[in-house]
């Protein structure tokens, strides 16, 4: 397995040709000036051509976008800008430009992004619905292909202690959204610091879809890990990455195969997607294939995990269940959830997770014996599956103003500093 990337790359070598065909061949049949171009016919090969060219690419990490936000009807500019880097992360700010101060308070966000697969661009949505209210920032992981290996290793352990850095960079009136795979590091990052007392200590935490306890309603992605155990992984999904790539010779899990794994979980609503895309081409419905393109642009864009990481997740999280158990710890320290007392928590559920089955998340409630009732809280969506929790009408409508109804109670809150909660230097 270690050469599969090598393979990889060298069938797509082998496509290129090909691929270069099918798009002159494309464009050269919708020319308007092409008699040819009217026909059904050559609007089928046309169509095969475009299939064909997107099956075989490799997709670009994807662009935000969010140029402008609507805040109370008016269109206000946003701008990135990078507040925090380190060699697999940086944070972006996503910054307003408001002509005159807002009539409410804007507290501070920090989307947390899975590192799973997908850029961080996937939560565009999710930081798109929180920009009217919300100072937004959001962590953009690093691609491990693209981070040479002389800039060292990146586990479970390092992503906690960017988070801690993170949390103390951007302020002590921070509110942490974790989406999906982020819930277990970001509440040991928030234990690890209540225990040593330190005053960066986040506000709130809204955890959402996250495998906090994953012997809860395991779903099959859960009894997968559990079945096989970190060694079977590691023999059959980590590989070198080639030397055309900056980060050449880093063990990592390829995006390619997670991709597949991704396909494969609902293999039959891809085939089916993109066989209307064919008809849509065919027909002329513009439209219908745009939207098609848009969301396929970005889900077939996915990056490299380094191997250490996912394993080490594997393990921890999915087989020996560390967390809930009360075994985790971090570089040697115990990461207690009994140490939460501060750090307000709301967790965030779909009806129908495949990914992340129903009391998941919620056990992060249960395991913080000491964190007051008055700052916990709990929403089930009804009607949505993993990606509905943090995307989508009801995520809009719905799972973002709970949030930020949440994040405005906590923040009116006082906080319980001392003698729990000291500066630390």
């Amino acid at each position: 397995m270690d050469l599969a990337y090598f393979w990889y790359e060298g069938a797509r070598a082998l496509m290129g040709p090909g691929r270069v065909a099918a798009d002159l061949t494309r464009h050269a049949l919708q020319n308007p000036a092409n008699p040819a171009a009217y026909s059904p016919y050559a609007r089928s090969i046309a169509a095969g051509c475009e299939m064909f060219e997107r099956v075989t690419r490799r997709y670009g990490k994807p662009r935000f976008g969010l140029d402008s936000t609507d805040v109370g009807g008016v269109a206000v500019p946003v701008t990135e800008r990078v507040v925090w880097e380190r060699p697999f992360c940086r944070v972006i700010g996503f910054d307003r430009g408001f002509l005159s101060p807002p009539a409410r308070p804007q507290p501070k966000l920090l989307v947390v992004a899975p590192m799973s697969g997908h850029y961080a661009t996937l939560l565009r949505g999710t930081v798109e619905a929180m920009l009217p209210d919300h100072q937004v920032f959001i962590t953009d992981w690093t691609d491990a292909r693209m981070v040479p290996v002389t800039e060292g290793r990146f586990d479970l352990d390092t992503y906690i202690a960017y988070l801690q850095a993170i949390f103390r960079d951007l302020g002590p009136d921070l509110h942490v959204m974790a989406v999906c795979q982020p819930a277990v590091p970001v509440i040991a990052a928030v234990a690890l610091m209540e225990a040593r007392s330190d005053s960066a200590v986040p506000v709130s935490m809204t955890l959402m879809g996250g495998p906090i306890d994953t012997r809860r309603s395991p779903t099959a992605v859960n009894c997968l890990a559990q079945e096989r155990g970190q060694a079977w992984f590691e023999r059959n999904t980590i590989a070198y990455v080639p030397p055309i790539y900056p980060g050449a010779w880093r063990r990592v899990y390829p995006g390619f195969l997670q991709l597949s794994g991704f396909m494969a979980m609902n293999l039959d609503r891809h085939v089916t997607a993109h066989a209307d895309m064919f008809d849509h081409l065919v027909t002329g419905d513009g439209d219908s294939a745009e939207k098609h393109r848009e969301f396929y642009d970005e889900y077939l864009a996915v990056m490299d995990l380094t191997a250490e990481f996912y394993l080490q997740t594997v393990e921890t999280v999915f087989v020996a269940h560390a967390l809930p158990r009360g075994t985790m710890r971090h570089r040697g320290e115990p990461v207690d959830l009994a140490a939460i007392r501060a750090c307000a928590i709301l967790a965030v559920e779909g009806e129908k997770d495949d990914i992340s089955g129903v009391g998941q998340t919620l056990a992060a409630l249960d395991l913080t014996p000491n964190l007051p009732q008055a700052r916990k809280a709990y929403h089930l969506q009804e009607g949505v599956g993993h990606y509905g929790v943090f995307n989508g009408s009801r995520y809009r409508t719905v799972i973002a103003p709970r949030i930020a109804a949440f994040i405005r109670e906590m923040a009116a809150l006082p906080r319980e500093r001392a003698p729990h909660l000291r500066e630390v230097v």
